[in-house]
């Protein structure tokens, strides 16, 4: 997969209660653009219009913010996903894995972001939004968490957010893991982030001091190197 992908395994902007959010200042800073095109993709939330406002809220100030709507409500249009290829930057919210996937997949989202980012658009994502780039996942789209192998498959193995800030996320995930039912794959923290650069981890960074990310193995957990930002 050609281009950058920076997965948050929590924080930004809907994890701060102002908006503020270094995390959020690190995307805006990769697209090298003084006021950036910056679309949220909330598909996994249902296109809920709290989580679209908020995004908007947090970002109009310091870019030409929009959002991709999918599912075309009265308070908003369906947004045409072509318009994906005029982005800078694209953030992706959190909600459920699978039903973002299955629609995405419906529209024809996918081949929009892959062409998107070869040609410098940054794609970006929290919770969900962090999972559906990886060839798998950990997820609780159906309920209890659960293990996903429905995943784009643009980033190497399994992806788990939350790893620290949700009680069973890691334990789960590890045991997944030694048990063969997900691949060998990487577990992020709240206020952490994974950026990766054609299919390459390149940084780790947080948003908060004691900020986690680890890579997972069938036999280890070894603590990734975390720059504070």
């Amino acid at each position: 997969m050609q281009g950058t992908i920076v997965t948050l395994g929590g924080g930004g902007f809907s994890m701060a209660e102002d908006g503020a959010s270094a995390l959020d200042d690190l995307l805006l800073g990769l697209t090298g653009k003084r006021r950036p095109r910056v679309c949220f993709v909330g598909t996994a939330s249902g296109d809920s219009s709290a989580y679209r406002e908020r995004f908007l809220d947090a970002f109009r100030s310091r870019a030409e913010a929009s959002a991709l709507v999918l599912f075309g409500q009265a308070t908003h249009d369906y947004t045409p996903p072509e318009t994906l290829l005029e982005q800078d930057l694209v953030y992706v919210g959190g909600g459920s894995t699978a039903n973002l996937l299955a629609l995405w997949r419906l529209h024809g989202v996918p081949a929009l972001l892959e062409r998107a980012a070869a040609s410098g658009t940054i794609l970006a994502g929290i919770s969900a939004g962090m999972n559906c780039w990886y060839e798998a996942s950990s997820t609780d789209s159906f309920g209890p968490l659960a293990p996903l192998r429905d995943g784009l498959g643009w980033l190497p193995g399994s992806a788990c957010p939350h790893y620290l800030g949700e009680e069973g996320r890691a334990e789960r995930f590890r045991g997944w893991i030694a048990e063969g039912t997900l691949p060998p794959g990487y577990g992020a923290d709240d206020g952490v982030a994974l950026v990766w650069r054609d299919g390459v981890l390149a940084d780790v960074v947080s948003e908060r001091a004691d900020g986690q990310a680890f890579a997972v193995t069938a036999e280890d957990e070894t603590p990734l190197d975390v720059r504070v930002l």
